[in-house]
């Protein structure tokens, strides 16, 4: 018999992190990490 995860989403910080992790859930999914990261301009030419 397959378990199925459970996931934890949605406004979860560094800060709060804890507090989620401490719930028992599988997976904890953190936007945060990647909307605070600076943007960098590229481009890449293919000749």
């Amino acid at each position: 018999q397959k378990i199925p995860l459970t996931e934890a989403s949605g406004g979860i910080t560094m800060s709060n992190l804890q507090n989620y992790a401490s719930t028992g859930v599988d997976i904890i999914s953190m936007g945060a990490l990647t909307h605070s990261s600076k943007s960098i301009n590229f481009s890449l030419q293919i000749i």
